[in-house]
């Protein structure tokens, strides 16, 4: 069913989310700490979680819900891409790959949801 598609990809992305912020808190490893870094992430992974279990609420709501969602997210990694640009943010190899994986996952998600949007309506 198309609608398990786009929850799937929510799962995915919040998983990484929350990955990528036990990385950053220091706890999946050690010297890539980033205490504002881990913080965001999980704020990103809380409202993909969130558009998630709204989507099982609403299901009419899933295709606005996961698309909301995911252009947060998308919006949240550009702001950390731009502050590892501009030197603010961790700039380390891992952090790069992060943000890399983070925004075709996104990409692929929010092309997938809005794919399925007429699907859904039926």
């Amino acid at each position: 069913m198309k609608i398990n598609v786009i929850r799937s990809f929510l799962v995915l992305e919040a998983v990484v989310f929350f990955l990528a912020a036990l990385f950053h808190f220091g706890i999946l490893t050690t010297g890539y700490e980033h205490q504002k870094a881990g913080t965001a992430e999980t704020v990103i992974g809380g409202v993909l979680t969130l558009g998630l279990i709204l989507s099982f609420l609403a299901k009419e709501w899933t295709h606005r819900l996961a698309m909301t969602a995911q252009g947060f997210a998308l919006l949240g990694v550009f702001v950390g891409i731009i502050m590892i640009t501009i030197g603010v943010g961790p700039r380390t190899p891992p952090d790069v790959l992060i943000h890399m994986l983070m925004v075709i996952l996104l990409l692929l998600g929010l092309m997938t949801t809005h794919r399925y949007k007429r699907l859904l309506q039926n």
